[in-house]
């Protein structure tokens, strides 16, 4: 019973690195990122969320934050797509975000 209570205690600790800080130089971020043009293209397709609470469980809901301490991941945005770690898509919809290549899920935990 006492190992179940520490679980519950600490579960909401863990991040799933949702929280993004744009960094000016590739060797400072965790995650070189390129935008795509079309949605076929990418591995994550991402939704810009307003508050920080609307994040979670990486399925590519980011809110990206003023300042690099309250960041889950630094990225730096590539000019080429052979640059990056990860290509992602930006959607209109909250809804339509997601992950299309799942091999690279491990990058943003």
């Amino acid at each position: 019973m006492k190992y179940i209570i520490i679980a519950l205690f600490l579960c909401p600790l863990t991040s799933y690195a949702q929280k993004m800080f744009t960094v000016k130089y590739p060797n400072q971020s965790d995650i070189k990122v390129y935008v795509v043009d079309y949605e076929n293209q990418c591995d994550l397709k991402v939704f810009k969320v307003d508050y920080p609470n609307q994040i979670g469980n990486n399925k590519g809901l980011w809110y990206f934050t003023d300042y690099q301490n309250q960041s889950d991941k630094k990225i730096f945005f590539v000019d080429y797509s052979n640059q990056s770690d990860l290509k992602i898509f930006f959607v209109k919809y909250k809804n339509q975000s997601g992950w299309r290549n799942k091999s690279k899920q491990h990058l943003l935990y």
